[in-house]
């Protein structure tokens, strides 16, 4: 019962919602690119994505200085509470706006700024 109770708390921050709705949509993110898109610092981003991980949520990489961190996409109780998440959050006003910061950001981002997923 503890580990469920685990998995529902993880979900009840605004912060840590929106997270995984940004990994749902674009995939793979590094730590930097979850701050530039929410505006926060990187302790609050590495703060969320540990409880999201030790919540069965996401799992994370590193890779030389970087943290890479995607959604865990076995069939479990937390993938389904995500497609529920996913369906109802894309459509939050604070979420468009951090999926659009993101794509900004993207564009414009120098490669030397952290790894990108797709040159390793």
């Amino acid at each position: 019962m503890q580990h469920h109770t685990q998995v529902f708390k993880a979900l009840s921050d605004a912060t840590r919602l929106r997270i995984v709705l940004l990994l749902l949509k674009h995939g793979e993110l590094c730590v930097c690119d979850i701050m530039t898109s929410l505006v926060i610092p990187q302790s609050t981003v590495s703060r969320h994505l540990s409880i999201l991980r030790n919540a069965g949520f996401v799992e994370g990489e590193r890779r030389g200085a970087w943290m890479y961190y995607q959604v865990i996409t076995e069939d479990t109780i937390q993938t389904r509470l995500l497609h529920t998440v996913r369906e109802y959050g894309s459509s939050w006003p604070e979420v468009r706006t951090d999926s659009r910061r993101l794509g900004e950001y993207l564009k414009t981002k120098e490669t030397s700024s952290c790894e990108q997923p797709w040159q390793s």
